[in-house]
């Protein structure tokens, strides 16, 4: 029997990573890490199932009672990982997967050296604008933001084990989940996804070269 894995998946927001695990999870018996954040919800997302919504205060207390695996702040709110369903799980034998940003996940990756980092890219600078537009729920100023902080995100890719691209979606989760089996049996079968790969450094400087 594998031993249960911890993946650690990140990517700028508006690539598309929920909508990727979604359809993984609708295949594998994975437990989700539900991340803690200071932010408001977005319309539709639900507390507890997307994320657990709470203010600075609670925060501050789980980062004193060292609650969190990793935590960090961005675009002016917190997240954090709770440690202990994290833990729970992996002694349990079910894989893991948090959906974190990159210096969270390289806070994991520390702590927990033999977890598997993957990062999601969008095809363009470009066209991750074009999707945070179209989502409505930002005004342009945020966009901005969030454009600028994908660049330098992207830009730390290059440090993940593993890189795909969500150009179309079924691609990608086709890809997600030959990354998750190939980890799992520690074969070579998503080497051609390995961030050491030249076809993959070339993918990430082409998606940062107009960025």
């Amino acid at each position: 029997m594998n031993k249960a894995k911890l993946f650690v998946v990140s990517a700028p927001s508006g690539c598309g990573k929920g909508t990727i695990l979604n359809e993984v999870f609708k295949n594998s018996d994975v437990f989700y890490s539900v991340s803690c954040t200071t932010r408001a919800p977005r319309d539709g997302e639900i507390d507890g199932t997307h994320y657990r919504f709470i203010d600075d205060a609670e925060f501050e207390k789980m980062v004193s009672q060292n609650g969190f695996l990793e935590y960090a702040g961005f675009v002016k709110h917190y997240y954090g990982t709770p440690s202990e369903p994290v833990l729970k799980n992996l002694s349990e034998g079910r894989d893991v997967v948090l959906e974190i940003e990159t210096n969270g996940a390289f806070q994991v990756k520390k702590a927990m050296p033999e977890a598997v980092l993957i990062f999601i890219l969008p095809p363009s600078v470009e066209e991750l604008r074009r999707r945070l537009n179209k989502r409505g729920t930002e005004c342009d100023c945020v966009i901005d933001q969030r454009v600028k902080a994908a660049a330098a995100e992207i830009s730390k890719s290059y440090d993940y084990d593993y890189a795909i691209m969500n150009d179309r979606l079924e691609d990608a989760v086709r890809d997600f989940q030959l990354v998750m089996k190939a980890s799992k049996d520690e074969s070579s079968e998503a080497d051609m996804f390995k961030t050491n790969n030249e076809n993959i450094k070339n993918m990430i400087n082409e998606v940062l070269k107009n960025a």
